[in-house]
């Protein structure tokens, strides 16, 4: 099959959260079982040319590739693209972002037909290319070109919609009668990942616990009712990671490398942190990292309200990443005032974010609702015990530890309250206190894998049905 896949960043071009990761990394998966494919991004500012041999093709494309044969197409425009951030910058998102994507979705389906690169599945994924479902299904219908042309669309997070003023739904190129209802119609605004879901062929997103959770009133995000009337052609595909890039026997960024059978390395990297941190060097204190954008979704209020249970126990804690200027104050505040306990890192640092999973005991994820996450399976593959909430894509791969019969790979709460999660807490660090228990736990980690060669199996499957035009 020939696949092309469009997304609003792709690694190791544009990143601004897992989305990016999915789009760099599953296509290289399924190229090596053999399918065609292709992918298409903005050409934004950061890209460097040089570094990634990206070469012009016309004054509105350029091209590079990736993997074996990959090829990698950058839709180009000076004012929509030429600017720093991908969504917005520090004032907040960008106002022309309706313009800035119907562009993109519009260019990505015409250098198709440029380049004469005829695929079997468009792949699309957020908000950001929700149009293109919709000009394959009405403006491009009649061009045989993309008659036969199905769609897939992938929704990574649905709190991330796309909304803008029905005022702006004429710059969709789209007739006037799909703003309704059955459509982009949202409360009387224009809801692009709405129309995505209505008309595409099938929609994944990123664990099979999550595309449960998105069909519920709770965590549906007003869009439940759409998903439960496709419901027979939504389904969940885990995430998997990079094992190449997240592997502690080669990591380049890490202080010292270890594996499952050498495991001394893994505290050489503790101490590391531990003196960069400046904390005590307390062999027995678990050290417990995060790493992750500083929001809501992550759990932080969670976290703020309990740090005062948290900060009588003997640990240490690591926060590592950016966000929202609230929870930077809450987290600059706690380890301000629990300076032997609680450290801060309020930047995006590739390195620091290794050494995290690297030389952490556990690792912290009380997400309130979490689609897939990597981290939890990234700090698995070094040794590092997660401690999540039961949700979304962190039910789906982690477990409880019992001691009793050595089952689990975590520590999960099931009730989202500070009670459940200080319990949670007290049981890790009873755990790590115990270290015939614990190095059991380190050992059974490394035995869990996430690989996108299973993942891009199940979309291979799934690509083959819709082909079939079974549902």
């Amino acid at each position: 099959m020939k696949i092309a896949f469009c997304s609003s960043e792709v690694i190791p071009f544009a990143k601004t959260g897992g989305m990016a990761d999915v789009c760099g990394t599953l296509p290289l998966a399924l190229e090596q079982l053999g399918q065609q494919i292709i992918i298409i991004l903005p050409f934004y500012r950061g890209i460097d040319s040089k570094k990634y041999g990206i070469k012009k093709i016309n004054e509105h494309c350029s091209t590079t590739k990736i993997g074996k044969s990959v090829q990698v197409y950058f839709i180009d425009h000076p004012v929509y693209f030429e600017r720093d951030g991908l969504y917005g910058d520090n004032k907040g998102d960008f106002s022309d972002n309706l313009e800035r994507f119907q562009y993109f979705c519009w260019q990505a389906l015409k250098i198709l037909k440029q380049v004469d690169s005829k695929v079997d599945i468009v792949h699309c994924h957020d908000w950001q290319t929700a149009l293109i479902p919709a000009y394959l299904t009405f403006p491009l219908k009649g061009d045989g070109f993309y008659q036969e042309m199905k769609t897939v669309f992938t929704v990574h997070n649905l709190a991330y919609q796309g909304i803008f003023p029905k005022t702006e739904f004429p710059k969709l190129k789209l007739d006037r009668k799909l703003f309704e209802r059955e459509g982009f119609e949202f409360y009387d605004q224009i809801n692009l990942l709405k129309g995505g879901i209505i008309y595409s062929d099938r929609v994944t997103t990123v664990s099979k616990q999550y595309a449960r959770e998105i069909q519920t009133q709770k965590l549906g995000c007003s869009l439940d009712g759409v998903l439960r009337s496709r419901k027979d052609l939504v389904v969940g595909i885990l995430n998997g990671i990079d094992y190449e890039v997240w592997d502690p026997q080669n990591d380049p960024w890490i202080e010292k490398n270890f594996s499952w059978e050498d495991i001394e390395g893994k505290y050489t990297n503790k101490n590391y942190l531990q003196e960069y941190f400046k904390f005590p060097n307390q062999k027995e204190a678990p050290l417990f990292g995060f790493v992750g954008r500083l929001s809501y979704q992550k759990g932080l209020d969670l976290v703020c309200e309990a740090i005062d249970e948290i900060g009588r126990m003997d640990l240490q804690l690591v926060f590592l990443g950016v966000g929202e200027k609230k929870y930077h104050k809450l987290i600059k505040d706690m380890a301000s005032r629990y300076s032997q306990k609680i450290a801060v890192h309020l930047k995006y640092d590739e390195r620091m974010a290794h050494m995290v999973y690297a030389g952490s005991d556990l690792f912290l994820m009380p997400s309130v609702y979490e689609p897939c996450g990597l981290s939890q399976m990234i700090s698995l593959r070094y040794g590092t015990i997660p401690l999540v909430f039961k949700t979304g894509g962190l039910a789906d791969t982690i477990t409880s530890f019992d001691s009793a019969d050595g089952q689990g790979n975590g520590f999960v709460f099931t009730k989202y309250d500070k009670e459940s999660f200080v319990d949670a807490v007290k049981a890790a660090v009873k755990a790590y206190k115990d270290k015939k228990i614990f190095s059991k736990l380190v050992q059974r980690a490394f035995q869990f894998r996430f690989s996108w060669k299973d993942s891009a199996k199940q979309y291979i499957a799934l690509y083959e049905q819709c082909l079939s035009n079974h549902n």
